[in-house]
């Protein structure tokens, strides 16, 4: 089949075998073919046409190549591995003590570089083509949302803690807004619109493996968002602007000052200080307390609201734009966690509902008959 030739009906869109051909004598002039590259060398290939990425997918990047280096998988031929190859290597990642979730990031750049190989027809076959479920045990533990009751737990105890109740409005903050930590280290005085009690989110506030701050907006529209301020988050903010550190020098990110929070040395406080805060006064809580509270991260703060919203029955296009998702799946599928006293709950909020319509059903039809018997009468 040359270029001129029409597509057999039902056949997917392809180059012609004239192209390939042609394109694999390119790429053998250039000495480039599936025998003479490894498989590091074409993971640096694929990723070195990766431009504009942010700097959380640049470090992913490099720690995949950092696994590979030291793996003897990465010095095989191209188009000597197989998909049994592709299969044992990865059971031998998690043998190893590689944990599911980064053995799913080192294949997220394996299956594209060798796709890479594909079309660029150095190989016949993406050996990565499968499943990870299939060949792996997923041994991740998934985030679990923290119950009314321990959230109330732990709030009251950092509110009443000598040391930690210099933290509470923020943790408070956080539990009741379902905001990324990122979003809410970003926050800035201006962001803050106590007239209309709206939080403007439209960036946040990151710090690179370097030690540089930076600025990220997020990748779709769905991220920038209108938040309303309820009162009591108002209160806390009111607090925390109250007791802001006043700096010698208002501290820069980008163009962006006003930070709420600065450190002792007069920085931005980033996602590592909050982390570390919930876990030393949740450690502390489980010391005093013979019923442990479950770890609790800023990221488990936004589980739990977005948890609470979706089992009070709020309609789930309004609790995606509340998280800032682009997909809706993702709210429903990823930060809800609904257990057997949930659905407990709900199906007794069901019956309730429908025993109070049968209820008022049965009053207007007893309403109407004696109506009747009135006007016959």
């Amino acid at each position: 089949m040359t270029e001129a030739d029409k597509m057999p009906e039902g056949k997917r869109a392809d180059l012609s075998l004239r192209e390939k051909e042609r394109k694999v004598q390119s790429l053998q002039m250039q000495g480039i073919t599936g025998s003479n590259i490894t498989v590091l060398e074409l993971v640096e290939r694929y990723l070195s046409l990766k431009t504009g990425v942010k700097h959380n997918t640049l470090a992913n990047y490099k720690f995949v190549v950092n696994v590979l280096k030291k793996e003897e998988f990465a010095y095989k031929k191209v188009d000597d591995v197989k998909l049994s190859d592709a299969k044992i290597f990865l059971i031998k990642l998690q043998r190893d003590g590689r944990g599911y979730s980064s053995i799913h990031s080192i294949r997220g750049v394996l299956r594209p570089a060798f796709q890479m190989a594909v079309d660029d027809n150095l190989i016949l076959k993406n050996p990565f083509g499968f499943e990870l479920g299939t060949v792996l045990v997923n041994d991740s533990r998934k985030r679990q949302a923290v119950s009314p009751e321990d959230e109330a737990k732990f709030l009251e105890f950092v509110k009443n803690d000598p040391h930690y109740n210099q933290y509470y409005d923020a943790f408070y903050i956080l539990f009741k807004t379902g905001l990324r930590i990122s979003e809410f280290c970003g926050l800035t005085v201006k962001d803050l619109d106590f007239k209309e009690d709206i939080i403007n989110v439209n960036h946040q506030l990151q710090r690179t493996r370097e030690m540089k701050y930076i600025i990220v907006f997020t990748k779709t529209t769905s991220g920038t968002r209108l938040l309303p301020m309820e009162a009591d988050v108002k209160e806390a903010f009111l607090r925390i602007l109250k007791n802001r550190r006043k700096p010698k020098r208002e501290p820069m990110v980008d163009g962006y000052g006003g930070f709420l929070f600065l450190d002792k040395n007069g920085r931005p406080m980033v996602a590592l200080h909050w982390e570390k805060y919930m876990q030393h006064a949740r450690e502390k809580y489980n010391r005093e307390h013979l019923l442990q509270l479950p770890p609790i991260t800023p990221h488990v703060c936004r589980h739990t609201y977005c948890t609470n919203m979706a089992n009070s029955g709020m309609n789930p296009k309004t609790l995606q734009y509340l998280m800032g998702h682009s997909d809706v799946s993702v709210t429903l599928n990823v930060y809800t966690h609904t257990g057997y006293d949930d659905a407990k709950k709900e199906l007794a909020r069901l019956k309730e509902a429908r025993d109070e319509l049968e209820k008022k059903k049965f009053v207007t039809q007893k309403h109407a008959q004696i109506t009747h018997v009135s006007l016959i009468s």
